[in-house]
């Protein structure tokens, strides 16, 4: 698992938007998704009974950059991803602004 700063993620998603297999996965709660997210972002909630059973069904191959509010969840979410066998996990430490992605 690779780790970068918000401004750093910023730059990754500018660079990577148009590529079909980089995934932004936002694992914050549903509510605080609703208020704010980046844009193609996919959410599952971290702290769902089912969020390893929902990571499953993503595809493994894909390029995925995490967050959540702090780095805390995605961190989590990131060594989960790890485990169950996912390859290029990137973790944002700190929150990602929507509206300056």
């Amino acid at each position: 698992m690779k780790e970068v700063s918000p401004e750093e993620a910023r730059q990754l998603i500018t660079r990577e938007k148009e590529n079909p297999n980089f995934v932004i996965l936002d694992v914050r709660t549903p509510g605080e998704f609703e208020l704010d997210h980046l844009e193609h972002a996919i959410n599952i909630d971290f702290y769902m009974n089912t969020f390893e059973e929902e990571l499953n069904k993503l595809d493994k191959d894909k390029v995925y950059l995490v967050h959540c509010r702090s780095g805390g969840r995605s961190e989590k979410a990131c060594e989960i991803m790890n485990e169950l066998g996912f390859k290029k996990i990137t973790n944002v430490v700190g929150f990602l602004f929507p509206h300056l992605g």
